[in-house]
């Protein structure tokens, strides 16, 4: 099954900065260009680290004299530590967020919003083999795979889940794709068949949610796993899931 690449979303004329930019060059970038975030790269174009707004607005919400209290310095924290140096900043690379977390443009959407989430970041530079930026990606491009049309997502699951994957033929299920929400109805062989169908469907790059309607005729469940393998490819495709 095909899943779009972030190459296919991604914006490739990138606005960066290296480590040296001021502080304001920044910020007038930022509001400039109405983005975000950016990268800070080096000379050879790889990407060093990344600057967000939340970053610049440390400048009002910290000291950056350092003006503590003797109680406060004990109980300052690395992070804490982290923001008061970037309230102090003067240029990209003391401002900046490292390592950058990044992507290759061949990686899938779904490992890159994966990615976004664990490391709560809104945007991600895309980098070659080498490391070097060739492109960058927000959630917003992320979230271009829910704009696919109803009837796209009927014709992928159709071809790419049902007769290319399972190897069954369109008559035995019933696609129906509303908002984005599929639905699949009618009989399968067997009933390890439905949990694989109905997995494989929920993975299609738009599809926002999938409703069991199928039915089986033979209950393999309680088949021993040398009896199931002599039933077809389906458990080979549960192994993979």
């Amino acid at each position: 099954m095909k899943h779009s690449k972030v190459g296919s979303v991604m914006t490739g004329d990138v606005v960066h900065v290296g480590p040296d930019t001021p502080f304001k060059e920044v910020a007038r970038l930022l509001n400039e260009h109405r983005i975000s975030g950016l990268p800070v790269v080096d000379k050879d174009r790889k990407v060093t680290g990344v600057i967000s707004e939340t970053d610049l607005m440390l400048r009002q919400a910290e000291d950056p004299f350092g003006h503590e209290r003797p109680w406060q310095r004990l109980l300052s924290t690395p992070s804490r530590r982290i923001r008061q140096a970037k309230a102090r900043a003067r240029t990209a690379g003391q401002l900046m967020s490292r390592p950058a977390v990044t992507v290759h443009a061949g990686d899938t959407i779904t490992q890159a919003a994966r990615i976004m989430t664990a490391h709560r970041v809104e945007r991600l530079p895309v980098v070659d083999e080498n490391d070097r930026l060739t492109g960058i990606v927000t959630r917003r491009d992320l979230l271009q795979v829910f704009s696919r049309s109803d009837e796209d997502l009927r014709r992928e699951v159709i071809t790419e889940v049902l007769i290319g994957a399972l190897w069954l033929t369109p008559r035995m299920v019933d696609v129906e794709v509303e908002d984005g929400v599929v639905t699949l109805s009618g009989q399968l062989e067997r009933s390890s068949e439905i949990p694989i169908a109905v997995r494989m469907t929920g993975q299609v790059d738009g599809v926002v949610s999938v409703v069991d309607k199928l039915t089986y005729r033979l209950d393999d469940s309680r088949l021993q796993p040398s009896e199931q393998a002599l039933h077809g490819i389906a458990d080979d495709w549960l192994r993979k899931l």
